[in-house]
């Protein structure tokens, strides 16, 4: 048995991923243009619009625009739910070592249950709880924010005749 569990850490064959020049420079774009627009919002309203896991987000829905976890639902919803959890657990419990791993895994388990996996949102609970915010960080940079990261996803994607994002909404 344990001879098994090891061999199904070595993997099989090469990397499914392909790339092209024009992918690279849409991604390069996408992501470019998202978090000027995040930055910039941000300086003009004193507001933190700009999180970490948006940029991770950007490298989702722009390079990988047709995978399940890039799609809409998944991009807000993920980010919504994960930010919900944090934000709970911050309240309730504290910020405590301990409160930052519960708030992962929740958030883990209720995307799951939802369907809206989307594994830059994992990283949500830990910046809400590190930065101790009110739940006013759920709409703002949270919900708006992973919206202005949709709506310019569609945008970019949708300029190129051989991309069509996204692939499901609901």
């Amino acid at each position: 048995m344990e001879n098994n569990f090891f061999l199904k850490m070595q993997g099989k064959g090469k990397t499914p991923l392909e790339v092209n020049g024009k992918d690279a420079v849409t991604g390069f774009f996408g992501g470019f243009i998202t978090i000027l627009a995040l930055a910039v919002l941000t300086s003009y309203t004193s507001s933190p619009w700009l999180m970490a896991p948006f940029g991770a987000s950007c490298v989702l829905v722009f390079s990988a625009w047709n995978a399940p976890l890039s799609q809409p639902r998944n991009v807000i919803g993920g980010h919504f739910i994960s930010a919900l959890t944090g934000l709970a657990v911050l309240h309730i419990f504290g910020a405590h070592p301990w409160t930052f791993a519960l708030g992962t895994g929740l958030a883990i388990f209720f995307m799951m249950l939802t369907k809206t996996t989307h594994p830059p949102a994992g990283a949500d609970p830990i910046v809400v709880i590190q930065g101790a915010y009110a739940w006013s960080y759920l709409l703002f940079p949270v919900f708006i924010g992973s919206a202005i990261i949709v709506i310019i996803a569609l945008v970019i994607n949708n300029l190129r005749k051989n991309r069509q994002y996204p692939s499901f909404w609901l």
